[in-house]
């Protein structure tokens, strides 16, 4: 990483909310701190009076008003504005940083570009495949096209797997590495594991606990895991919150729900299952499978996005197909649970995140910038011409003049 190097981050989800992309972006600034670069993020403001920090670490953190859309997740959506452009004008940015461009990101792809500073992209939210899951198929056609156009203007775009890396190239964006997501091994750790809690979950003691962590809305597939409801041999537990909690308690009513768990308690919970299940076929990563590996939990996903690349199969976990997945359900979490054999998936499950440190990653990433800037050194200016201008109908929504 070139000395000083100062780094100016639009990230489309910050604090107060917790996510993948809040998660990486914290990974990210705390990296930043340690190597003695300089950033500022840009994010937008927290809503339903929810507090919200001015900085983290010391790095300020610029607001700029949001509002909810209930397709993406029901977070806060910053509302670009002239305090992206003024933001990184006032902070003179070696490289920007934009964490899962759609809304904000767009206006920060559009304020790097105006000001000569190249940006480097991380796709991380596959907000085209939440539309089909919701049946908005052509919304899902114009997600591809403004999803190509922001990426586009930038001057490297990083993907978490290998499907995802294929996916955006055959949507014509350009440009895609790979970059994945570290896990914190200390935090999540098989010696955390809680006979008092597993108790609290199945007072008889006897049952296999099987678990999903995560956002309780559509995308995240819950409902499929309705195959192993009611078993006298298994225990469902449920931890996260969302908009589908009170119908998924309604359909599942011997299930445990512990609601939205963090720290300490998120990473017992983890620790005290023995199976981890995410049916959800559009995530980009899926950052809750390798928290349930580091734990020493086998995992069950589909074989659709991230998971593909975080379970190799019948080694740490099982892949199903998506079309398959409830039917198929029982019988893979029969097999991964076996007394003989969960042991060593247990274990293997844990040897495979081992390496996968967030200080490895980020240092991956610190390198990428540098390629980026070498890059633009090497072809000064014209260097932005290389690509392609901006469509005049997103210039308009984005009110940005570019060329």
């Amino acid at each position: 990483m070139m000395p000083g190097m100062r780094v100016a981050i639009v990230a489309e989800s910050f604090l107060p909310n917790v996510n993948g992309v809040t998660n990486s972006v914290l990974r990210i600034l705390e990296h930043l701190k340690r190597v003695g670069g300089e950033a500022v993020v840009i994010a937008p403001a927290a809503r339903d009076n929810q507090e919200e920090a001015l900085d983290y670490l010391g790095f300020p953190i610029i607001r700029v008003p949001s509002v909810r859309v209930p397709l993406i997740n029901s977070l806060p959506v910053g509302v670009p504005n002239a305090t992206v452009v003024e933001t990184l004008h006032e902070f003179r940015p070696d490289i920007v940083h934009l964490a899962s461009p759609f809304v904000l990101g767009a206006s920060g792809a559009v304020a790097a570009r105006q000001l000569r500073i190249p940006a480097v992209a991380l796709y991380q939210t596959d907000v085209a495949g939440f539309a089909t899951k919701y049946h908005l198929s052509a919304l899902a056609t114009a997600a591809w096209d403004w999803t190509r156009t922001i990426h586009n203007l930038c001057q490297m775009t990083l993907a978490p797997s290998s499907l995802t890396i294929a996916e955006l190239r055959g949507h014509g964006i350009n440009d895609v590495r790979h970059w994945g997501r570290g896990v914190d091994t200390e935090r999540f750790d098989p010696a955390k594991r809680s006979a008092a809690l597993r108790r609290g979950w199945d007072p008889t003691g006897k049952k296999k606990i099987v678990g999903f962590v995560g956002r309780l809305a559509a995308e995240k597939g819950v409902h499929r895991l309705a195959s192993l409801h009611g078993r006298e041999d298994v225990q469902l537990v449920i931890v996260g919150a969302g908009p589908l909690r009170e119908e998924l308690e309604t359909s599942l009513p011997q299930a445990v729900f512990t609601g939205a768990l963090g720290g300490e308690d998120l990473a017992r919970a983890y620790a005290s299952l023995d199976l981890f299940v995410h049916a959800g076929e559009f995530e980009t990563f899926c950052q809750t499978i390798q928290e349930a590996q580091a734990s020493g939990v086998p995992t069950i996903g589909p074989r659709a996005g991230g998971p593909v690349d975080l379970i190799v199969n019948r080694h740490n976990g099982v892949l199903l197909d998506v079309d398959s997945f409830s039917q198929d359900l029982p019988g893979a979490a029969d097999w991964l649970l076996d007394d003989s054999r969960h042991p060593r998936l247990a274990r293997n499950a844990r040897d495979s995140v081992r390496e996968k440190t967030w200080e490895s990653l980020c240092t991956q990433l610190l390198d990428y910038y540098d390629e980026v800037l070498e890059d633009t050194r090497r072809v000064p200016l014209t260097f932005f011409g290389q690509r392609p201008e901006l469509p005049a109908w997103a210039a308009r929504a984005l009110g940005a003049r570019v060329g």
